[in-house]
């Protein structure tokens, strides 16, 4: 069995990182984002990223932080509607910006790790999401044609995996990070703890290690707040 465990987040992404490329990054919002991995691609100086992924983060924290640095090119997202950076990069021409409805997004991934080049749905008929696409009429429907997603690189976030790579999810981090790993031609995760093969019930296992190329363990990790709100202390 091959060793897939590295010492950290700079190693484990050696030889894989290029200008151009295109990367996969798990997560939704701040919830489950590979934050070492993030921190390992900033300081590595890769630029004119593709990056797809629900978010950018937000200002500072997440895939925020290569927005800050301007090594994003172009994000392939759903929702950017909590980061300030994003938005002036895209008003000003400096980022491109592809939207994709969120469940579209995670089944073009989903296809493009299952050899799926391409599918129809009907999300975004007549919207300016359908523009330029491809479409045709099932039953009487008007359906648009959506490209699966392959990507040079997935970066994920777990929370246990073995020493094969066999990775469970917690809970809602479940979200993106499942498709996105599939999606790359190379899988780098980072997870809490590893384990011994043999430890995990396979009937608890969300990935499969036969995805998983490379990981490290991250842990301590410190929790951010996406979006906080108060409110008045109560008076007597």
């Amino acid at each position: 069995m091959a060793n897939k465990r590295y010492t950290d987040a700079a190693t484990a992404l050696e030889g894989v990182l290029f200008d151009g490329m295109t990367i996969c990054a798990g997560g939704f919002g701040l919830c489950g984002i590979p934050e070492r991995l993030i921190d390992a691609i900033e300081a590595s100086g890769v630029k004119d990223l593709t990056i797809a992924s629900n978010n950018a983060g937000i200002d500072g924290q997440g895939l925020g932080k290569l927005l800050r640095s301007r090594q994003v090119r172009k994000m392939i997202s759903s929702y950017v509607g909590e980061n300030k950076e994003f938005e002036r990069q895209y008003l000003s021409g400096e980022l491109e910006v592809e939207f994709c409805p969120q469940g579209t997004l995670a089944e073009r991934c989903r296809a493009g790790g299952a050899g799926i080049p391409g599918f129809y749905t009907k999300t975004g008929v007549g919207t300016q999401v359908a523009e330029g696409k491809e479409t045709k009429v099932f039953d009487g429907q008007e359906y648009i044609l959506e490209r699966g997603i392959r990507a040079d690189l997935a970066i994920i976030k777990g929370w246990k995996a073995d020493e094969s790579g066999n990775l469970i999810f917690r809970k809602t981090a479940r979200n993106f990070n499942q498709p996105m790993a599939t999606a790359g031609k190379i899988c780098v995760a980072e997870v809490e703890e590893i384990v011994p093969v043999g430890s995990l019930d396979p009937d608890t296992i969300h990935l499969p290690g036969i995805y998983v190329k490379r990981m490290i363990v991250g842990a301590p990790y410190d929790k951010q707040i996406e979006f906080r709100t108060v409110r008045e202390r109560a008076t007597a």
